[in-house]
């Protein structure tokens, strides 16, 4: 088969189509034939040489897929040849086929096309375990994406309007904004102009929101904090801009708040199953009543993967960047 080879640690350029062998399934594996993979921030620090897969992975980047059933192990019971399916990745989406854990496959959600549910299982599997299953967010409760224009970003906001949540975004650009307002988000905050803590404030009655998502990491930390409710729980999912802070302990005692911090490559398999699980039944359904939808930015063919990396790290794309086979 064809797969995207990082030939060296280094820039887009190193990302080469190369002949290699086919992947072999395990008796609890199924085998996708391709159709699409999705970019995610952390391929890119793969190719950097910053993020090794975890022990046993595919080397070859990818954290997710759309595709169809091509092979199943012996213990696989729910999946057969010919089903059209998407799935959550250690890597290797970047290829004509990979191999997979049962349980990290999801069925393609109707009223979605094959190609496009390659958006879908990294977005979703990261907000419904960290915001929901984790940081507790629920109806009536005000939550604060930044970077509302990303792949997660496009994701969190829709899921959390269907959730009955309040939603504040940031993004860096007017045009961003207009996008995750048409998505649902209530107050769209551009941190290039605006001063995200003193709006979230103003906007919440001095309270601050109940949870916030981050990638940003140390100098969004305590501005973070300082924008929480009682109560608040801010949870990191990244630290693009770095990850070496000072923060105010007093800060954190007086509004009771809680930091989490989670990635989904390096959790067990059975781990990854009880949140793919979770999400296909309380995501999936939204999906199919057309209230969540994939966001796709733009679809380039495998062999072009270095162009997407260099939008991907240009920031100028909204939602999610989709590699086809």
């Amino acid at each position: 088969m064809k797969a995207v080879v990082i030939t060296t640690p280094g820039g887009p350029e190193v990302l080469q189509l190369q002949e290699v062998e086919d992947p072999h399934i395990n008796e609890d594996e199924v085998l996708i034939k391709v159709e699409a993979t999705a970019l995610n921030r952390a391929d890119t620090l793969q190719r950097q040489g910053m993020y090794p897969p975890p022990k046993g992975a595919s080397p070859y980047p990818g954290l997710e897929c759309s595709g169809t059933i091509e092979a199943v192990g012996k213990n696989v019971s729910r999946w057969k040849i010919g089903d059209q399916v998407c799935a959550l990745l250690s890597g290797g989406g970047y290829a004509e086929k990979v191999a997979v854990p049962a349980g990290q496959v999801l069925p393609v959600p109707q009223g979605v096309s094959l190609k496009d549910a390659a958006a879908l299982p990294e977005v979703s599997c990261t907000v419904w375990s960290t915001v929901f299953m984790m940081s507790r967010l629920s109806a009536g409760e005000t939550f604060l994406v930044h970077g509302g224009s990303s792949g997660i970003g496009t994701f969190a906001i829709q899921i959390a309007k269907h959730q009955g949540v309040k939603v504040f975004v940031t993004a860096g650009s007017e045009e961003k904004l207009a996008v995750c307002k048409d998505l649902g988000a209530d107050v769209c905050i551009n941190y290039k102009t605006e001063d995200f803590v003193a709006r979230v404030k103003e906007e919440t009655g001095g309270k601050g929101v109940d949870v916030i998502l981050d990638s940003v990491g140390a100098p969004y930390f305590q501005k973070n904090v300082d924008s929480l409710n009682i109560d608040g729980r801010l949870f990191l999912l990244g630290f693009m801009g770095g990850a070496v802070t000072q923060v105010n302990l007093a800060s954190l005692f007086a509004k009771r708040i809680t930091v989490q911090a989670a990635g989904l490559r390096t959790r067990t398999l059975e781990n990854k199953a009880e949140i793919v699980s979770e999400v296909e039944k309380n995501v999936w359904p939204a999906i199919v009543a057309g209230k969540v939808k994939p966001v796709v930015y733009k679809y380039l063919p495998l062999s072009e993967a270095a162009e997407g990396h260099r939008l991907m790290e240009s920031s100028h794309h909204i939602g999610k960047i989709l590699l086809v086979a």
